[in-house]
């Protein structure tokens, strides 16, 4: 795991949080200009405080799930206030890095520098991805059934061809997921000696060869996890897997109060916009951006415009603030006290200035 202090704090340089902020506020701001609905503003006053009450307490309930997830995962090694930090860096780092990227690797070095052992650190974020994998896989059939294939949206002005295009795009990336997900399963439980051999027999033909490097660390890492993860019990796994579960239910539900806020939705209207943000996360997975902005502002009003209509770029800025900007903010004020925590005295005078100014 090629991270250190530095790299760390490259990783969240103020240039690294103003790129995404300019970048989604931009897009929002040339919503409101298109549709000339500045006007719609106003009406944030007509929300139902019952359900903007009821988005405050999502948000909170699914950080509280995260942390007691991330703690029951390391075995309670990490006190409450240590997974308080390592989940806010966590979204921190996948609010600054690309959503390909993820927050992962950081993640890892993060548990490390909270006093476990890198094996370990790397095997428990392995796991939470394994675990979040394994969601979206069995959310996915559950909401087509409920739904009755209506999960995807149907817009006018999109022409069939795009339709048919995000269908086919999403069965390949769920195909993908699933193919991941396995992979990694059989690779922490079964046998990763396998699965690296694997890695290295593929990097080793034509233009693949310039992973050989990353795919020998990835395979050794893999190792590593898979000998942490031997014999923890069925009451350990159930709890994750129930953690799991609750902490993207609430993830997706933000939407759901946001939208029920402002507008008269029933049981159905809420299982339909639930299993859109199922799809609507997808599309995010493969955006470029820093923690997919832009790329989330403009894909909004194509799943949940149906809703909202004229008001839905205000749902959208609603929508990044508490889930994206809100984020940034809380990096930037727990990112400092973490390192001056971590590492004490070893953080050089020089870096002094950056961290202050975060």
């Amino acid at each position: 795991m090629d991270l250190n202090r530095k790299k760390l704090l490259e990783n969240f340089s103020t240039k690294r949080i103003l790129i995404p902020v300019f970048i989604g506020l931009t897009v929002i701001g040339y919503m409101f200009y298109r549709n000339n609905n500045l006007a719609n503003l106003q009406h944030l006053k007509n929300a139902k405080p019952f359900w903007l009450v009821m988005t405050m307490v999502v948000l909170v309930v699914r950080d509280a799930g995260y942390i007691y997830r991330i703690r029951h995962i390391t075995e309670k090694v990490l006190t409450w206030r240590k997974s308080l930090d390592v989940i806010m860096l966590w979204e921190f780092a996948s609010c600054v890095l690309p959503s390909v990227a993820g927050g992962s690797t950081v993640a890892a070095f993060i548990i490390n520098k909270e006093g476990i052992p890198l094996g370990k650190s790397l095997a428990y974020v392995m796991v939470t991805a394994m675990l979040d994998n394994l969601f979206f896989l069995i959310a996915v059939p559950l909401v087509l059934l409920f739904t009755q294939g209506e999960v995807f949206p149907d817009v006018e002005a999109l022409p069939e061809s795009l339709k048919a295009g995000l269908e086919v795009a999403f069965t390949i990336s769920y195909v993908l997921i699933a193919f991941y997900a396995s992979l990694m399963w059989y690779a922490l439980f079964r046998n990763p000696k396998a699965v690296k051999r694997l890695f290295l027999r593929v990097t080793s033909v034509g233009f693949l060869k310039k992973w050989r490097a990353a795919a020998y660390k990835h395979g050794t890492e893999l190792v590593w996890a898979s000998r942490q993860l031997k014999g923890y019990s069925f009451g350990y796994w159930s709890r994750a897997c129930l953690s799991t579960i609750f902490v993207w239910t609430a993830r997706y539900y933000v939407i759901n109060c946001l939208i029920a806020a402002f507008t008269n939705i029933g049981f159905q209207d809420h299982m339909l916009i639930f299993s859109r943000n199922l799809i609507y996360k997808v599309v995010l997975l493969v955006a470029i951006t820093p923690g997919g902005a832009g790329f989330a502002e403009i894909a909004f009003p194509t799943f949940f415009g149906k809703w909202l209509g004229s008001f839905t770029t205000v749902i959208v800025l609603l929508y990044r603030i508490a889930t994206y900007y809100l984020y940034l903010i809380f990096g930037s004020i727990f990112l400092p006290r973490w390192v001056a925590r971590v590492f004490g005295a070893q953080v050089k005078p020089e870096l002094e200035p950056e961290l202050s100014a975060k």
